[in-house]
């Protein structure tokens, strides 16, 4: 907490359910400053993941090799979600093709299932999560398995994977391959879907949780189907252009330009005297004058004015500035910062703007 009596953000919650790809690293480097951010307070940290790839034990040790403090316990992965749906609907022994690297093989397994790679064993059900191995032959088998009434579920889809080198295809675009070759839908365990989540509520026994992440399809609508609150970093996919075009279900509860915002209160100096108005599908953003456009707290509160005014619109379609700082501010905003100031802006139309 900090020296005043405003408690800090992570004060507020017992539990931190934080996302991995885009809020704490990117690839296998940490996003500066993201370990050190998580390093103080009380809370406990759940590490929750949409990435299938990798099992619990390897994800924690390679967390714990960029500094991160976490138990092999306290990781959460889709993978584990989606074999718990599996063992719900299936009878023990029930063969199951995996789509998938034996990571997730090796949870199939742990649910007392048996994991297959072709269509000739018999699959009562295909499990599909990320592999960057993933090739046409095990797309087949599992379009086949479908067909012919096989229940399907993904761990996640996620369109694209962020990475050190940019965006490179997440499972989403592999289900939606097989979505295309079969006609069918599958149940989802990773977010947005519930089931993610659920599993790390029951994991941490916690009763007031944020989902922290850098997606909005994602990690946000996951926390708002959940009905948890939700901090959206911007350290990874979506951007503030996508968060002033969020529909309702990806809105954010907060919103921070790196995570060391959660060591730091919620204000009460309001949107500091930036102010946003509607022209036709447009919003025109107005800066105060006096306003130092490189502070990381004036750019959080033009993006807290400038989303809620575009919200408000049924037909938003950009924003445009109004004065030379905002100008300054709206090309600041684009630029990715997450070491940039410690500072969160709450989306709440009524509640105070800026820490």
């Amino acid at each position: 907490m900090t020296g005043d009596s405003t408690p800090d953000l992570r004060e507020q919650y017992d539990a931190l359910l934080l996302d991995l790809d885009g809020t704490l690293y990117l690839g296998p480097h940490s996003i500066p400053g993201t370990a050190q951010a998580l390093a103080s307070g009380t809370q406990q940290l759940l590490y929750v993941t949409n990435n299938a790839s990798r099992s619990p034990a390897d994800v924690a040790n390679h967390l714990r090799e960029l500094g991160f403090a976490a138990a092999d316990d306290d990781v959460v992965t889709s993978s584990q979600a989606a074999a718990r749906l599996l063992a719900e609907r299936l009878e023990p022994g029930d063969a199951v093709l995996v789509v998938g690297t034996d990571a997730l093989a090796d949870e199939v397994r742990g649910v007392g299932l048996v994991p297959v790679r072709s269509f000739d064993d018999g699959p009562k059900a295909v499990v599909q999560g990320h592999s960057p191995q993933t090739a046409w032959p095990i797309l087949a088998e599992a379009a086949y398995a479908i067909r012919s009434g096989a229940l399907w579920v993904a761990a996640n889809t996620d369109t694209t994977l962020p990475t050190e080198r940019g965006f490179a295809p997440g499972n989403g675009a592999m289900v939606a391959a097989l979505r295309t070759a079969t006609g069918a839908v599958p149940l989802v365990a990773g977010k947005p879907a519930a089931p993610l989540l659920e599993d790390a509520l029951r994991r941490g026994g916690r009763t007031k949780s944020l989902v922290v992440g850098d997606r909005l399809d994602t990690d946000i609508a996951g926390a708002n189907e959940t009905g948890l609150d939700s901090l959206l970093v911007l350290t990874g996919v979506s951007t503030v252009a996508d968060l002033l075009r969020a529909t309702p279900d990806e809105r954010p509860t907060f919103v921070s330009r790196s995570l060391d915002a959660l060591n730091h209160p919620l204000g009460t100096e309001g949107d500091r005297g930036w102010r946003a108005e509607p022209k036709d599908t447009d919003v025109v953003l107005h800066g105060p004058d006096a306003a130092n456009p490189n502070d990381p707290a004036e750019i959080l509160a033009a993006i807290r004015v400038a989303a809620l005014a575009a919200w408000a619109l049924p037909e938003f379609g950009a924003v445009s500035a109004g004065n030379s700082v905002a100008a300054t501010v709206i090309d600041a905003w684009a630029e990715p910062d997450p070491t940039g100031g410690g500072c969160a802006v709450s989306l709440h139309a009524d509640a105070p703007g800026i820490g």
